[in-house]
């Protein structure tokens, strides 16, 4: 059973790639037609909102049943208390680590320098909403005024408070709450399965959103942005590196398993440019490579909005690379206090559309730099939003293995195969320890 289980993993990763490839390959096609790209652009973006709606239709019931049957099961507040503050001493050292490599290679790189385009006029709009976010709309946008509008609008934040306090609240009146817990147990393997089957149409999505994009931009989009965007992903592997390092310190050779488990998910990731979209199946793979359900369900939505380690890094990225093509010099003082900033601002990033550039807008009237220089990022955000989400993922991946193995929570390989071993039906991978 385990080996069909593997196989059809490794069929639908084989499938996202060809996707992928046809993908661009249909892109193309369509871009050097010569016909009007607006309507089969317009049919590709249904594919994929089709199958982006799909995947939210999942999460918040997903998120609230594992979240709540793990922490009724836990039964100790003071347990959840320690799970939630060593999750956010590694978001906050993950955090750090991502907004520093930033603002280290931009200033090594200066891509801003070299760019040879003419700049935007200061007044021009970029059509994304400068906002951002107090300490104290934060604080009060944690609370949700009705856990129907939470879910209803997919905040997972808003998802994780409410779960919480029912998740102790069931553990409190115990035997009472039995049939309750048992009922959202059955629940999560539910949307487990809906899950299996929504992902089945995961390669039209990825076919759909490269191809569109491709046909909307062209290859030229990425001869003019060659350099920038070759120095950004070399930064988003120089993350993953420091990522996986920084986990080999805690979880040692296995760093290479974890990798490997969460492959497909990431890829997903990547090639929908929405990390949201692989929640699902990080969640299936995290607790296959052997992170306690308990864990998983806890820390991998909590990371969903306190540690996006990807859109951060871009943060920097974007908001120097801006001041760079418009000959302003910020001191180090001044970016110093941009990372500060981001450092808060970003916490709000979850569950905004176009989240990352909100958070550049409102950054860039910050420190009075044009916020006409977006128009400049506009052109090729997909392509790096593609590389943001697969880094979220992979963050969210490694936080969550970190936080497991501190809490005695990562069953050992050994154990994984025993349990394969012993099987008389498939394991549902959200299977509590």
């Amino acid at each position: 059973m385990a080996a069909s289980a593997s196989s059809g993993s490794n069929k639908l990763t084989l499938w996202i790639l060809v996707a992928l490839f046809l993908g661009v390959i249909a892109g193309l096609a369509i871009y050097f037609s010569g016909i009007d790209t607006a309507e089969p652009v317009r049919y590709l973006g249904l594919v994929t909102t089709i199958f982006l709606r799909l995947i939210k239709m999942i999460i918040s019931p997903l998120v609230f049943a594992t979240l709540t049957v793990g922490i009724a099961k836990m039964g100790d507040v003071g347990v959840i208390g320690r799970l939630g503050l060593k999750a956010m001493l590694w978001f906050v050292g993950a955090s750090l680590m991502s907004l520093s490599l930033g603002l280290l290679l931009v200033n090594l790189f200066q891509p801003g320098l070299a760019l040879d385009l003419p700049l935007p006029d200061v007044a021009a709009s970029s059509g994304v909403a400068a906002s951002s976010m107090s300490l104290a709309d934060f604080i009060t946008h944690l609370v949700p005024m009705s856990i129907a509008d939470g879910m209803a609008k997919n905040e997972i934040l808003q998802i994780v408070v409410f779960s919480i306090f029912f998740g102790i609240g069931c553990a409190g009146v115990g035997d009472k709450a039995k049939v309750l817990v048992d009922a959202l147990e059955g629940l999560s393997y539910v949307m487990l399965k809906v899950t299996m089957l929504v992902m089945a149409f995961a390669p039209f999505a990825v076919f759909a959103a490269v191809a569109a994009a491709l046909a909307t931009s062209g290859p030229g989009i990425f001869k003019t942005y060659f350099l920038f965007m070759i120095e950004f992903y070399l930064g988003i592997l120089l993350l993953w590196g420091l990522l996986f390092g920084a986990a080999s310190l805690v979880i040692g050779r296995r760093v290479a398993a974890l990798f490997w488990a969460v492959r497909e998910p990431t890829l997903l990731a990547f090639s929908t440019a929405s990390s949201e979209a692989a929640y699902p199946k990080t969640l299936s793979q995290l607790e296959k490579f052997g992170c306690s359900n308990r864990v998983a369900s806890f820390v991998l939505p909590l990371g969903y909005s306190f540690n996006l380690d990807g859109s951060m890094m871009y943060c920097t990225f974007a908001v120097m690379f801006i001041a760079q093509a418009y000959g302003i010099e910020l001191s180090a003082a001044q970016q110093i206090t941009m990372l500060l900033v981001l450092m808060v601002t970003s916490k709000g990033m979850a569950g905004v559309p176009r989240a990352s550039l909100v958070v550049i807008a409102a950054t860039l009237a910050q420190f009075n730099i044009p916020e006409a220089g977006l128009l400049l990022l506009l052109g090729i955000d997909h392509f790096l939003d593609m590389a943001r989400s697969a880094t979220n993922v992979i963050g969210n991946s490694v936080a969550t293995a970190v936080v497991s193995k501190w809490e005695g929570q990562l069953r050992s390989e050994a154990e994984i195969a025993d349990e394969l071993a012993n099987a008389t039906a498939p394991t549902l991978p959200h299977q509590a320890i």
